[in-house]
């Protein structure tokens, strides 16, 4: 029998990818089943109620405390991992004050310390974002909203009230920026240059930006607007915004547009503002029909052509590694939602029938036949978890099972390195398959985003995934025909 304890620190917060690595250390301790810390809002109630984590006292937190919870195999283990995360929670805090730094617990005292700030990364809890963000932009800042959780209506009032002001507004659920040169949440390091990224996409930005980097060239600013910026009830406000900014910025020689495709009234008003921009750019919607273009703008399909295009190269595509093709479909288990969509652009245009929880125009759902691409970052498969960039522990159940599996030909991944991600995730990826993989298993085909100047070091990411006998492409684009070379 399982037994659960609760306890709720009262006014505490800690933004979502400090709780998300915390939860899974506590997970990770002997005899503890599962592991939640989360802030005590009504949709993480209903999380936490879903696991089973929740026991009364967790029932009385309000949004704006912080719950532990802890299902494990005895009262004794869950008060030890108990203990344990509270001296992990107190740490930060103990540290702060050895070394007499000053915190601001306010967005009016973070502005009265820091006059000279124009943008505040917002990532509190979804229900109190937005408030936030508006006393950011009225204070005459940008803000970049890294919480998720905002609705549609307060997201689309938001920015209209932002855009009046003059003012611009990153997301919500933006979860990578390089503005200026300084990487933001999800994001890479990369030389800094004269080409300009908007992206309704974090794995997207990162995987061109990268790309981009590891050819020669640098990003002058790389602005994330969240997913639904382009969608109609928010008229693509920031990326018209972002794309004025990038126009009237001397050091952006190129813009690159990366994102899902909008309705026909939101790509036309980006086409138009391209047009008005006079400087090259490179349109990446993915999935999308042929567009009727300005003629200073270049349709592309693939995140590889679109970092590519914004270069000027025509860069050769990899040549696939010389193992026997097998008989069977392709799995794709991705932590980059952009990244599968890539996966699915390609095997589409190849004429294949493939099927995906996240599909895109012309793709049928899971359920459907075919190749299969599962973007492991969706709600479904993170719901009281982080993100399986942060843990690619995500992806083990599903790989374990499909590397035992006679009807897959290839498994499919990535490897996301950066700031936020996972401090190794290739040494966690080598571990599963050496421990699971047979004569019989699937191939094995990924790529590596990520820049040799990230703390993971890209280079040493590659290393190991080789040693471990997976093939390494240069780009997610590539892996994809890799993977197709090698089916029946």
């Amino acid at each position: 029998m399982s037994f659960v304890l609760n306890k709720v620190r009262r006014a505490m917060y800690l933004d979502s990818v400090a709780l998300m690595r915390l939860s899974r250390a506590i997970a990770d301790i002997d005899g503890v089943e599962e592991a939640a810390l989360m802030m005590g809002t009504p949709a993480n109630h209903e999380i936490m109620s879903d696991a089973g984590l929740m026991a009364a006292e967790g029932r009385t937190a309000g949004g704006g405390d912080l719950v532990i919870a802890i299902r494990a195999t005895g009262e004794t283990v869950a008060e030890a991992a108990l203990k344990d995360a509270e001296a992990q929670l107190e740490a930060p805090t103990a540290k702060s004050e050895d070394a007499q730094a000053w915190q601001a617990r306010t967005l009016r005292s973070a502005v009265a310390a820091m006059p000279g700030a124009n943008l505040a990364l917002i990532s509190v809890p979804g229900d109190f974002a937005a408030a936030e963000a508006r006393k950011a932009i009225r204070r005459g800042l940008d803000a970049m909203i890294f919480s998720d959780n905002v609705s549609l209506d307060d997201e689309a009032a938001l920015k209209r009230e932002a855009a009046n002001l003059g003012r611009l507004v990153m997301g919500p659920d933006c979860g990578t920026a390089i503005i200026a040169g300084t990487p933001l949440a999800f994001a890479n390091v990369v030389p800094t240059g004269d080409i300009g990224i908007v992206g309704a996409s974090g794995t997207g930005i990162q995987e061109i930006s990268c790309l981009i980097a590891q050819s020669g060239g640098g990003i002058s600013h790389a602005i994330g607007v969240g997913g639904r910026d382009l969608k109609s009830e928010v008229g693509g406000i920031s990326t018209l915004m972002a794309l004025d900014a990038l126009r009237n910025d001397p050091a952006t020689r190129h813009i690159v547009v990366v994102a899902k495709p909008p309705g026909a009234d939101v790509t036309a008003k980006v086409l138009s503002r391209l047009a008005d921009a006079g400087k090259p750019a490179t349109l990446c919607l993915m999935g999308a029909e042929p567009l009727d273009l300005p003629s200073n703008v270049t349709q592309v399909y693939s995140l590889r052509d679109a970092a590519f295009g914004a270069l000027g190269l025509d860069a050769p595509m990899a040549t696939a590694p010389s193992e026997p093709a097998r008989e069977g479909e392709i799995l794709g288990l991705y932590s980059g939602g952009t990244l599968a969509a890539e996966a699915q652009v390609i095997l589409l245009g190849q004429g294949d029938s493939l099927r995906s929880n996240a599909a895109i125009p012309g793709v049928s759902n899971e359920d459907g036949t075919g190749h299969l691409i599962l973007d492991l970052g969706d709600d479904v498969y993170t719901r009281g978890r982080p993100h399986p960039m942060i843990d690619p522990g995500v992806r083990d159940t599903p790989l374990i099972e499909a590397l035992s599996r006679t009807d897959i030909a290839v498994i499919l991944l990535d490897v996301v390195i950066g700031y936020g991600a996972h401090d190794d995730p290739a040494q966690h990826l080598a571990q599963i398959i050496a421990e699971h993989r047979t004569d019989a298993s699937p191939h094995l085909i990924t790529s590596v985003t990520g820049t040799e100047a990230d703390r993971q070091v890209r280079s040493s990411q590659l290393n190991r995934l080789v040693q471990a006998g997976v093939h390494v492409a240069p780009s997610n684009a590539e892996a994809v025909y890799w993977a197709r070379a090698l089916v029946t």
